[in-house]
C-alpha cells in the first residue's frame, strides 16, 4: 500500500463544528454528525491542508480548520482520487464516491473562496468497514 498522508484533524457538524481526536465511522457514517445516516454515499467529507494553504496563498485569508465543512483533514492530497478508491486508516475501510460540491456558505467569508476551491475543496467517501480513526492515523491506498 501507498501511503496519502495523515490525518492532522478531526471534525464532526452538530449544531457547530465540533474538533475531535478520534471518530467513530459504521456504514451510517461518523457517530454523532448531524448528517448520519443521510446521504451515504457522501457521509465522509475528506479535504487536505493544500485547500486551506492555496487560500491563504492566493487571497491572504486565514480559514480556521473545519471551515471547509470536513470531517478528516489530511496532509496528503486526495483529489485525483478516482470514485472508486479505497481508502484505509487505521482499521476502517473507505471509499471515494465523488468530488466535493461547492456550498455558497463559503463565500461568506469571501466571495473569491468557492470559485478559488472549485476542484480542491474534498472529497466524499463512504465506509465500507467501521471503525475509528484518531489524529496521526496515516491514510493509505492501493496503488
Amino acid at each position: 500500500m501507498k501511503i496519502l498522508g495523515n490525518i492532522l484533524s478531526l471534525f464532526i457538524m452538530q449544531e457547530e463544528q465540533q474538533q475531535k481526536t478520534s471518530l467513530i465511522l459504521d456504514s451510517n457514517g461518523v457517530h454523532g454528525d448531524k448528517h448520519y445516516n443521510k446521504k451515504i454515499e457522501r457521509s465522509i467529507l475528506i479535504t487536505s491542508i493544500e485547500s486551506y494553504t492555496l487560500v491563504k496563498e492566493e487571497l491572504n485569508i486565514s480559514m480556521p480548520y473545519g471551515y471547509l465543512g470536513e470531517n478528516l483533514l489530511i496532509s496528503g492530497n486526495p483529489y485525483a482520487l478516482q470514485a472508486g478508491t479505497r481508502l484505509y486508516i487505521g482499521d476502517t475501510i473507505l471509499e471515494v464516491t465523488q468530488h466535493c460540491t461547492l456550498c455558497q456558505h463559503l463565500s461568506a467569508l469571501d466571495r473569491r473562496i468557492p470559485k478559488l476551491l472549485r476542484s480542491d475543496r474534498g472529497i466524499f467517501a463512504k465506509v465500507i468497514k467501521g471503525g475509528e480513526i484518531s489524529i496521526n492515523h496515516s491514510v493509505y491506498i492501493k496503488p
